[in-house]
């Protein structure tokens, strides 16, 4: 039995009713429903008493599949309970659609939210978006650049990023903006259209059928999905005759990877601002936002009330019901790490950051070069090549 209705059917449904949100607290506070409760789903039999037999309950989870396994088995006891389709993510959308039906708004919202960039987070995000095009020479004269967007917050920050820069700084270069639908939902895509029509980003969608591959091929899905991602963007990218595409990793993603690379992948190394293509001679990768903190998007982003995608995979939206992907992630819990330990050491993060641009190789038994070769500190060791300069720390 389908015990969906959409956000419409609810606010259609003008008997008294109970509306419930099964996100976790710290998600709920961010934003819900009006009027909603919160009993998040793994303490919701604590609260199942409350519930009565003779309103109807609504229950809101991120992407819907979660609040439809427990409409599944509380409807057989006798409540009268739906599943808001959609999740959290349909309400988002219905604001969308509704608070901007006049274009003159939406023309005063775009605008507040260009000049947030240039004004009130000059210093956090526009300064450290133009300091990594100069540090890392990222935009050359004539680049044609394909600027990924997948619909969360750093893509379409980068995205009003490169509108700007083209309005008040350097116009040597092109922009497309070029979005991918890989299999994305409803809501997903509808979002996704819905922030670029609001922000003036005029996208160039297409099509892949990479979930549905990616779904067959079983076992873990997220690093053949990356892949395959990648290619097609490349590969649109210079069908548009680009030379590169921007992707929107920001600082913090650099300093998990580092973290990441050393205790799960036994490796020191970094995700770097640009890279050549291997498979796509003359393609480049750029990463604008690599000095630029997770926490001051977010803060540009609730400044502006924008409301993005959080999850896109519909092959692990039972994870994204759950609050993400990224809960119980190895990703997850590097960053949580990070977290603890800037509570002892407030420069732990620039440290890690700075760690591998300070890199002595005389100093490290063994390292690779850029053809794959192995060099080992005894290569040279009796040679006379390697003389104790080192350090002790006790």
């Amino acid at each position: 039995m389908d015990y969906s209705r959409t956000i419409e059917e609810m606010i259609q449904d003008h008997r008294d009713k109970m509306i419930i949100d099964i996100r976790d607290e710290e998600e709920f506070f961010k934003g819900s429903y009006p009027g909603a409760v919160n009993y998040p789903a793994k303490e919701f039999e604590v609260h199942k008493a409350e519930l009565k037999k003779n309103i109807p309950v609504y229950l809101i989870c991120y992407s819907g599949k979660l609040s439809r396994d427990i409409c599944g088995d509380l409807a057989p006891e006798g409540y009268e309970i739906y599943s808001v389709s959609g999740g959290i993510y349909s309400y988002y959308l219905y604001l969308i659609k509704n608070e901007y039906s006049d274009p003159a708004e939406q023309k005063a919202k775009c605008k507040s939210i260009e000049n947030s960039i240039v004004k009130k987070f000059k210093k956090e995000i526009w300064c450290r978006f133009t300091k990594a095009l100069s540090t890392y020479e990222l935009i050359k004269d004539g680049d044609k650049i394909a600027v990924c967007i997948s619909g969360g917050k750093d893509s379409m920050l980068m995205a009003k990023l490169f509108q700007e820069l083209e309005r008040h700084g350097r116009k040597n270069f092109e922009a497309v903006y070029v979005v991918m639908n890989p299999g994305y939902n409803r809501i997903n895509y509808e979002t996704i259209m819905r922030n670029a029509a609001l922000m003036d980003i005029p996208v160039t969608v297409f099509d892949s059928d990479i979930f549905d591959i990616v779904d067959e091929a079983g076992g873990s899905p997220c690093y053949l999905c990356a892949r395959m991602r990648r290619g097609s963007l490349y590969s649109k990218a210079k069908e548009l005759g680009c030379n590169k595409i921007a992707l929107g990793h920001h600082y913090d993603d650099v300093i998990e990877t580092i973290l990441m690379g050393m205790l799960y992948g036994a490796q020191v190394q970094t995700m770097m601002p640009k890279l050549h293509s291997t498979n796509f001679p003359g393609m480049e990768l750029i990463r604008p936002l690599y000095l630029i903190r997770e926490e001051d998007i977010k803060r540009w982003r609730d400044h502006n009330g924008l409301v993005f995608i959080n999850c896109a995979c519909r092959l692990t939206e039972s994870c994204a019901s759950c609050g993400g992907t990224e809960k119980g992630s190895k990703r997850a819990e590097i960053k949580a790490l990070i977290a603890e330990l800037k509570q002892k050491n407030p420069f732990v993060e620039s440290n890690i950051f700075r760690s591998v641009e300070n890199v002595n190789l005389n100093t490290v038994i063994c390292y690779k070069d850029t053809d794959g070769e192995r060099h080992h500190f005894l290569d040279a060791y009796e040679a006379g090549h390697d003389t104790d300069r080192g350090m002790f720390f006790s």
